[in-house]
């Protein structure tokens, strides 16, 4: 079965019935840091993964996430097989600055690797392309919100303020891979007082936004360099 390509309001549409339905869902996205997780002792040997840039970052305490780590590459695997959305970015794409061959190039072969056909996916770059559309804002605002990020208090500030003024009724310190246990219960015993949650933690966030949806049957979006787009006005 081929994966339904989604344009930004038709994911909008989706997230919005399943907010007024109660139902799960969730968006992820498959970026180069995705990509590399995935692509450990998979399509490429760990010795290859270890030596991206990217990896190192991971390895130096920047990403979340150390590597090796093969019950995260394991995670993303199932998160992408699940989630009701994926974004996937296009094959043209110049706006990540990542090398191409971590791309979609790499996203491809990883998909083929692992027999991964999304139920419907989208552009990976959504979460930025949201922000500026006023529908994304009006679907988002009514509803009691959890964010988890590294550090979250700026970022709280920034969305219960004006222009935003979001209904942020949990905040949830997330820094590394190692709280994905302790996360996902505290959001499963707390299910009944949030309605969206809202994840900026990197290749965290995929597993995050699935397993969400999942197991409170709420709604989840990975919201990744949207956080820093907020604070900052620049994704990186």
């Amino acid at each position: 079965m081929e994966s339904i390509p989604l344009n930004m309001m038709q994911v909008l549409d989706r997230l919005n019935l399943a907010l007024e339905q109660r139902l799960p869902f969730s968006l992820v996205r498959i970026g180069d840091g995705e990509n590399l997780v995935l692509a450990q002792d998979s399509v490429w040997p760990m010795e290859a993964v270890l030596k991206e840039r990217w990896a190192i970052k991971a390895n130096r305490g920047q990403k979340g996430l150390h590597l090796p780590n093969l019950p995260l590459r394991d995670a993303v695997r199932d998160a992408a097989a699940k989630a009701d959305v994926v974004g996937i970015l296009p094959h043209e794409d110049t706006t990540i600055l990542a090398p191409a061959y971590l791309k979609r190039q790499l996203t491809d072969q990883l998909f083929q690797h692992y027999g991964l056909r999304p139920k419907a996916v989208c552009d990976a770059r959504i979460n930025r392309e949201m922000l500026f559309s006023q529908t994304f804002w009006s679907v988002v605002t009514p509803r009691r919100i959890v964010l988890a990020t590294r550090d979250p208090e700026p970022l709280r500030q920034a969305l219960t303020a004006p222009p935003y003024l979001l209904n942020i009724v949990h905040t949830l310190p997330f820094g590394d891979y190692s709280q994905m246990d302790a996360t996902l219960e505290w959001l499963r015993q707390n299910s009944d007082t949030f309605d969206l949650a809202l994840f900026s933690c990197g290749v965290n966030a995929v597993v995050l936004a699935q397993k969400t949806a999942e197991l409170t049957g709420r709604a989840a979006l990975d919201f990744g360099k949207a956080a820093n787009i907020i604070l900052k006005g620049t994704p990186n």
